[in-house]
């Protein structure tokens, strides 16, 4: 039996200015596949088709100008980018694929021979039966809105790729709604491209209850990617593991990019890059996006920065974007990016795939006109006292001391006359904070201290100020303490005493590495770790 699904539509009442159909790109989003799914905006007289019981009807052009083709194209590729299959405007591309491995979703303002109840149709598992039969999507219905059409598109689309509607139930399993609605707001705001997107951002694949039963669970990419459509997942572009990592090479002017596709839920890609000297490392991580805010984007980026022993230096994945960026000092040496898709709070980690692009850069630090500028600082009744060292061959322009609550996303907390060497502030949150100085030069360069972390509350033990180090140890302590140093081997290399309040114990002679440190008082001890570029 063949079943048939509509979708929801989104009557728009709207005005629609353009009288000419666009001209219709050709484009292709994975030209090597064999798999394809044509997105037919131009119009098509139809005939011999399931749908044509009542004898041959035309379909009029979409109705949508260059730039809203172009869009819609786009958001509907990035859906489908996981997968071995060409979202495509070519129609010599949709005549060469297999009969019985290609669909044709017309996109039309020619509703009104099925009825205005519904923005699209399309018959279950049609993909596979090779005699042309195609499913639709009514632009005039979402008032020529390419967001709506491009969901409604990927949603027919996956109809006929043998996928029902994500529903929503209570608890007690009766449903509410043939269509899940998703849930949050902004960037992140989450629903299931099998549900109704129209009001999210981010629109994913899902593995939820579907419009059978609240424990009848459709994981749309088992069923997609599933021997009966034939056509699996695009091959791993990069391998998940350090051993494999893809080699990342700055060109003459510092920066590198890549670009990758994270193909299925457990897919981690890892890239390797080398420094030659210290410096300043900038990383932009962005999802594929088709305007502000990454509208349009599938991919929430969790991006990991490691050294070349595979020890973790940070972890970068802000709670309400769905990019990340890292900004940090690094020694010379070898390091390690991992990039791979995550849940948030509102979207689960299993649709979020995508392609993203890396865009980093490097400041060389040993061609700096700043010979040294190092940060130090002291907690006491939740004043945070910030010392500072700044020695420069070039004139300082500006100061400003920055901030952060997650250690990865710096903001602005004042800008201090250049002569200040020392800073005073009250910090009263329950959550740790992150200091560092920027300096901008006359020349227009911009440079940045070390960072030191303080911790809420008060001190009943010595804290490192920063667990990354690549001079001297700072440590905020409330006592007296004798401090014992042993390598990743067990051996001690330093062990000495610190102070009250602040203090430094020099590091200059330790090699790179992991390191322990013992803090001992009375029958008291504590033990931290720390890593030595």
């Amino acid at each position: 039996m063949k079943t048939i699904v509509q979708t929801l539509s989104l009557i728009l009442l709207t005005a629609h200015l353009s009288a000419v159909q666009a001209q219709v790109p050709v484009m292709n989003s994975y030209p090597a596949a064999n798999a394809v799914i044509l997105l037919d905006f131009d119009g098509i007289d139809l005939s011999g088709t399931v749908w044509n019981y009542a004898g041959p009807f035309t379909c009029n052009p979409s109705g949508l100008t260059n730039d809203q083709i172009v869009e819609t194209f786009n958001r509907v590729a990035e859906d489908y980018r996981p997968f071995n299959i060409n979202i495509t405007t070519e129609e010599a591309k949709f005549t060469a694929a297999p009969i019985d491995q290609r669909m044709r979703v017309i996109i039309t303002t020619s509703y009104e021979w099925y009825g205005s109840g519904a923005g699209g149709v399309a018959y279950v598992n049609s993909f596979k039966w090779g005699d042309g039969t195609p499913c639709f999507v009514f632009s005039s219905l979402f008032g020529f809105n390419a967001k709506n059409i491009a969901e409604a598109a990927s949603h027919e689309a996956g109809h006929t790729l043998g996928l029902r509607h994500q529903s929503s139930y209570d608890g007690s399993c009766n449903k509410t709604s043939d269509y899940n609605w998703g849930q949050g707001s902004g960037e992140i705001g989450w629903a299931p491209i099998m549900g109704a997107g129209y009001y999210q951002n981010l629109t994913l694949w899902h593995n939820g209850p579907n419009s059978f039963g609240c424990t009848n669970y459709q994981s749309d990419l088992d069923i997609i990617s599933g021997s009966y459509n034939g056509f699996g997942f695009r091959t791993d572009d990069n391998a998940n593991s350090f051993a494999g990592a893809s080699a990342a090479v700055f060109d003459g002017s510092n920066n590198f990019t890549i670009n990758g596709v994270i193909e299925q839920t457990s897919d981690i890609d890892y890239f390797q890059f080398t420094l030659p000297v210290f410096g300043n490392f900038t990383l932009d991580a962005i999802p594929y996006n088709v305007g502000t805010g990454n509208s349009g984007s599938d991919l929430d980026m969790n991006v990991q920065l490691y050294d070349q022993y595979h020890n973790l230096l940070g972890a970068y994945n802000p709670g309400n974007e769905l990019s990340s960026i890292i900004d940090t000092i690094l020694q010379a040496g070898t390091y390690f990016i991992s990039v791979d898709g995550e849940g948030n709070m509102y979207a689960p980690d299993y649709g979020s795939l995508g392609s993203y692009s890396l865009q980093a850069a490097f400041i060389d630090g040993s061609l700096l006109p700043v010979r040294k500028l190092e940060l130090h600082g002291h907690s006491e009744n939740n004043i945070h006292s910030l010392q500072w060292e700044l020695n420069a061959d070039e004139p300082v322009a500006k100061q400003v001391i920055e901030f952060s609550q997650d250690g990865k996303r710096f903001e602005t907390l004042a800008e201090t006359p250049v002569t200040d060497r020392a800073y005073a502030y009250f910090y009263n949150y329950a959550k740790p904070v992150q200091y560092r100085i920027a300096v901008t030069l006359e020349n227009g360069k911009h440079y940045y201290s070390n960072v030191i972390t303080f911790r809420p509350g008060i001190i009943s033990k010595p804290q490192l100020l920063g667990n990354i180090i690549h001079q001297d140890l700072s440590i905020n302590s409330p006592g007296i303490y004798q401090y014992f140093i042993m390598d990743n081997n067990g051996r001690m290399v330093s062990k000495g005493r610190i102070e009250k309040g602040y203090s430094t114990i020099p590091a200059q002679q330790l090699v790179a590495g992991i390191y322990l440190i013992r803090f001992a008082a009375d029958r008291q001890q504590w033990t931290e770790k720390f890593i030595k570029h």
